[in-house]
């Protein structure tokens, strides 16, 4: 038998600094290292702090810049976990403008051992859109990191003293936004469709000092139909699942943007709950507001999804299925 070597399969070795402990690289009993080996059709073999990488030129040479990128991220102070890990093989191999270091290594928020980042490239561009603009509109499916992030940027310039309060919204469509006839007081009959708000406050602010700043007014949490006659000054506003406001309200709610304001506006247009067939504010200020400067859109897609990575799946399949009905739709009509 006559052996003859692939000109095409190389080596690649990789020294790994041994101020970086292995298992920091490598995960917990190679967990991280098994996720790299089932991305690639490369071998890699692990012996002391040397990593010997045998395989396609090509996929060598992509391997060893997620190696290069998760070794900079361990530099940088941020542990490395299999979703980031997994993120961070996305991006290498898409090759966009965008690396691991420069999406992960953007710090939010971080709070007793809990740090609040963009996580993928889209992510990280919606944040530097929301630095750079003044009203920013976030579309996309659930688990996207839409009002998370928008929530994070409005902690983060709170604390930094960049704007006077936040305030949290979102139209109480399952009550018609009429919230009298709910029992209890003013707080009890809204808090059901503010809930999510808080949940998310409460994992960036200490309990104490979110208290103190609900008491002074620096936080505001209220249903849409509160903004009304209101002009909103010193202020970053997150106007939540903006695809359940009417054109009126929508056009109510940006008119109310005082000096020295931000408002960051999310929503699904997949998920309408409008009654009657009624059009989404969301949808009508996507045809309005596309050429105005200040204003920017940023839409997210499965891609994006940060939760189990199962959502991911479960948004794609929803997407395709509506393409297809859009699909066949156009052709009954053709």
């Amino acid at each position: 038998m006559v052996k003859t070597q692939d000109p095409k399969r190389k080596e690649l070795k990789i020294l790994v600094p041994g101020s970086q402990p292995m298992v920091s690289l490598l995960g917990d009993r190679d967990e991280l290292l098994k996720i790299v080996e089932n991305a690639f059709k490369s071998s890699i073999l692990v012996r002391g702090n040397e990593i010997t990488i045998r395989g396609d030129e090509g996929e060598l040479e992509t391997i060893g810049r997620l190696f290069e990128e998760l070794l900079e991220l361990l530099s940088s102070g941020m542990v490395l976990a299999p979703e980031s890990v997994e993120k961070a093989i996305e991006m290498i191999m898409e090759e966009g403008e965008l690396n691991p270091t420069q999406v992960f290594t953007d710090v939010l928020i971080s709070r007793r051992g809990k740090v609040i980042r963009p996580k993928t490239p889209n992510q990280k561009r919606y944040v530097e859109a929301i630095r750079s603009n003044t009203i920013v509109f976030s579309i996309g499916p659930a688990g996207t990191g839409k009002t998370y992030l928008a929530m994070a940027m409005a902690v983060k310039a709170l604390l930094s003293k960049e704007v006077g309060r936040i305030i949290l919204t979102r139209p109480a469509v399952e009550a018609g936004e009429k919230l009298g006839f709910l029992p209890g007081d003013l707080y009890q009959k809204v808090d059901p469709y503010l809930r999510p708000l808080y949940d998310c406050l409460y994992e960036m602010i200490e309990v104490e000092r979110f208290s103190k700043y609900m008491e002074q007014g620096l936080i505001e949490v209220a249903p849409l139909a509160f903004m009304r006659g209101r002009t909103l000054n010193d202020s970053f506003i997150v106007l939540d699942e903006a695809q359940n406001t009417s054109p009126e309200q929508m056009k109510m709610f940006l008119t109310r943007l005082g000096f020295g304001s931000k408002a960051v506006v999310t929503g699904d247009i997949t998920q309408i709950d409008l009654p009657g067939g009624q059009k989404s504010g969301m949808n009508v200020v996507r045809e309005i507001l596309t050429d105005i400067g200040g204003i920017e859109f940023v839409c997210m897609d499965e891609r994006d999804v940060v939760r189990h990575k199962i959502v991911q799946e479960i948004v794609r399949a929803y997407r395709l299925y509506d393409d297809s009905r859009n699909d066949h739709g156009r052709d009954d009509r053709d």
